[in-house]
């Protein structure tokens, strides 16, 4: 069998051991030290905004901590992109509030702001104001944000950017995760950097970021004892975690570039394939980071499905997936309230993330595309 290609698998720099070896050589073996400073600053002097950046476990843990300094709290309501992965929405469970989901728009694939302004009238008519709007940069695409944040403005609903997989996406020349009064980022090992496993929160006052850290080293108040006023949490991102993470900021820039050059290798490739069309930037306000290139497949026109393509590329060994399961269809969420039409269950029913990884090959790239040239002939 031929060798796997990976969806999107982690891709060192190089320097990553340095750092780690240089934790190990200080003692540094903890969730604090030099490569946790370090890590923070480095990100802080990426974005190029006004921000203070927390380290931590998870994407996840950075987005429950953004919930709770948004004082959400048991029996609110949070309005939440629907076509996501469930850590968008899950930290919302965690605080015993409900998630109010949004339907997509065509375009960019992210949260509706004709259905998310449908969305706060109709809950605001309900008595229910909602605490915070949860927005998706899917795949590293860019949502709406313009209109987004003038609605949140409007109804005085504080914005968090869940941007866990567009670090190195800008919207008008501004990084993602730079937007709302949070912003969320991921360094799970799929992602376009990696730390193995991390986060970070995107604050912009130092005050947000203080709490954060407390919050996220069990709260423990300034006493010679163990003493706790506040309940708090094991988030915070570890030294060794952190130095991974140096090494990887080094090679950021390279990345984002390798993975638009993915793209554009898709974009070339399905150029004549009626039927498909690939997600793309609606214009030149929107900058991707194309951390994974995703397509839909109309059956009607192709004759062929999503499905059939995937089993296709399984069948060589190569990985895709199909994209994101509306969290509305979801059985842990079939309560939840829903606004919007059919658009997140028309791209999940007709949808395919492909190979994306910025460690791809030419060898990777031929074989790739001489499968889906071979499906399409048939």
């Amino acid at each position: 069998m031929n060798s796997k290609i990976w969806l999107s698998s982690p891709h060192m720099g190089g320097n990553e051991l340095k750092y780690i070896h240089e934790a190990f050589d200080e003692n540094w073996v903890a969730p604090l030290g030099p490569n946790v400073n370090g890590f923070e600053v480095d990100i802080e002097q990426y974005l190029q905004a006004d921000t203070k950046v927390a380290a931590l476990s998870s994407g996840t843990a950075a987005l429950h901590l953004a919930l709770i300094e948004c004082g959400v709290s048991h029996g609110d309501e949070v309005i939440c992109q629907s076509m996501t992965f469930s850590a968008s929405a899950n930290p919302i469970a965690y605080l015993g509030a409900t998630p109010v989901f949004i339907d997509s728009e065509k375009d960019t694939w992210n949260m509706c702001p004709i259905a998310l302004e449908e969305a706060i009238q109709d809950r605001i008519a309900k008595g229910k104001t909602p605490k915070a709007i949860i927005v998706v940069h899917l795949y590293g695409m860019p949502a709406k944000l313009q209109e987004i944040i003038a609605i949140a403005r409007k109804y005085n609903i504080p914005l968090i950017e869940d941007a866990a997989e567009a670090l190195g996406s800008t919207y008008h020349g501004k990084a993602c995760g730079t937007f709302g009064r949070f912003g969320v980022l991921s360094f799970n090992g799929n992602k376009i950097i990696t730390t193995s496993g991390g986060g970070a929160l995107v604050c912009h006052t130092q005050e947000d970021k203080d709490k954060a850290v407390f919050l996220s080293t069990q709260a423990r108040d300034n006493a010679p004892h163990y003493q706790h006023s506040h309940i708090g949490y094991n988030y915070r991102m570890s030294n060794i975690t952190a130095g991974i993470g140096r090494g990887q900021m080094e090679v950021l820039a390279d990345r984002v570039e390798a993975r638009r050059k993915m793209h554009k290798f898709y974009l070339d490739l399905f150029r004549s394939t009626a039927g498909v069309e690939i997600l793309h930037e609606p214009d030149a306000d929107y900058f991707s980071n194309h951390w994974l290139t995703a397509i839909t497949i109309d059956p009607t026109i192709c004759s062929h499905s999503r499905e059939d393509l995937r089993m296709a590329l399984l069948d060589d060994n190569i990985e895709s997936r199909p994209l994101c399961k509306p969290m509305h269809l979801q059985p842990i969420f079939a309560h939840a309230p829903f606004y919007g039409k059919k658009v997140s269950e028309t791209l999940f029913e007709n949808g395919l993330c492909l190979p994306s990884g910025s460690n791809l090959t030419d060898a990777d790239r031929q074989r790739i595309a001489q499968k889906v040239q071979t499906f399409f002939m048939k």
